[in-house]
């Protein structure tokens, strides 16, 4: 089986995490798993420390050496840079042979499609996880060439939970897509003991693209937009927020700053896994924002970083994407559509917090495990038919 993922070309903790709920879940279930990744044509390779976007990809791959060997995938790795024309990582020498011998491509993929190079184009079943749901669907309406990624796909599964409802707003785009959630191994984020005295935290990116995407009256636009109604919260609630925020165009950190917010470390934080995972663990809780596009169009979108403060035992307090439709609310989660929402809310954690973090850790087993989440994925994209090669 093969994952296929952006690990190296977005060497994040957080994004490490979204892929390793695939690469390392899948193998805590018993899989023989190799995780490939291909830089594509363009100037892919993000390197956090000069805030840049190359075709180098050195830092990304030192990350996922470190990353990979961490959770047992050391020698299982390889990278295709198509910019020097060459295979690196542990597995360059036989990556080729590996991936025509796969039975299964699961490709997980945030603003991007992964395209499927030849050497992969004959796997017989190839499964295109979309973590970006609207955008996705939007691109490939008007994007040819954004399109032929997928269409070398055989099976097609959203984060997007509430697609193909009458309440969702996400246009189809031609492709058959089911539903699935984010994985987190319960394993690899073990229940912490709560912190009653501590902050309500996020990881966030203000803005993943410039401006705003519209398709026929629909606009989809970044968290940035969607902040903007709850900005003043410090001032209502005092000072129990903690943001690390990242943005590649226009920095809010002086504007939320003057606001009240605090502003945590996104750099440190973000430099690998385990300094993302204990930020989480000292946290008192989520306070999550999501994409303006995931809200306008009731998505029922919900975050592998909350799946992860849930495993954690961290209570949830989240933008109301319209994952209510699914999710069990009112106890260790929270949606909000206000203000007053979410200081309502910050009152009922409160009061009863030990109750809220015990029934976190359960909604994470029961909804976002990597025992419940991958053996349905997995079953669904093996009962399509075969491919023909892409």
């Amino acid at each position: 089986m093969i994952v296929l993922g952006s690990l190296i070309r977005e060497p994040t903790g957080g994004n490490a995490w979204a892929n390793l709920g695939y690469a390392h879940g899948l193998a805590e279930l018993g899989h023989d798993v190799y995780y490939i990744e291909d830089s594509d044509d363009y100037p892919m390779c993000y390197d956090p420390e000069n805030r840049t976007a190359t075709t180098d990809p050195t830092y990304g791959l030192h990350f996922a050496a470190n990353v990979l060997g961490r959770v047992g995938l050391g020698d299982r790795w390889a990278y295709y840079d198509a910019h020097a024309g060459q295979w690196k990582g542990a597995r360059a020498r036989d990556a080729r042979t590996l991936c025509k011998s796969a039975d299964l491509i699961v490709s997980y993929s945030g603003m991007w499609g992964n395209r499927l190079r030849e050497w992969l184009q004959t796997v017989p079943r190839r499964a295109a996880i979309d973590g970006d749901p609207g955008f996705t669907q939007v691109r490939n309406l008007r994007d040819p060439s954004f399109r032929r990624c997928y269409e070398a796909y055989t099976a097609f599964f959203s984060v997007g939970a509430n697609m193909g409802k009458p309440s969702c707003a996400i246009p189809m785009d031609g492709f058959q897509w089911e539903t699935t959630r984010p994985p987190v191994s319960l394993v690899a984020w073990p229940y912490v003991q709560g912190r009653c005295h501590g902050r309500y935290t996020t990881v966030m990116q203000w803005e993943t693209f410039p401006g705003v995407m519209q398709h026929r009256g629909l606009i989809l636009a970044n968290k940035s937009e969607s902040f903007r109604p709850y900005c003043e919260l410090p001032r209502r609630l005092g000072p129990i927020f903690d943001i690390a925020v990242r943005s590649r165009w226009n920095s809010p950190h002086a504007m939320l700053r003057q606001a009240g917010w605090g502003i945590a470390d996104i750099g440190g934080i973000s430099r690998d896994p385990w300094a993302y995972q204990a930020f989480i663990q000292r946290s008192k809780a989520e306070f999550g924002i999501a994409k303006a596009a995931y809200v306008e169009t009731r998505s029922g979108w919900f975050s592998e970083r909350s799946a992860a403060y849930l495993a954690s035992g961290r209570p949830v307090l989240h933008q109301d994407t319209g994952f209510p439709d699914w999710l069990p609310c009112g106890k260790g989660v929270f949606a909000f559509r206000s203000p007053e929402e979410v200081v309502d809310a910050v009152s009922q954690i409160d009061a009863d917090y030990d109750v809220h973090c015990r029934a976190a850790r359960e909604l994470a087993a029961e909804y976002f495990s990597v025992e419940r989440v991958l053996p349905p994925l997995i079953n669904a994209a093996m009962a399509t038919p075969r491919g023909l090669p892409a």
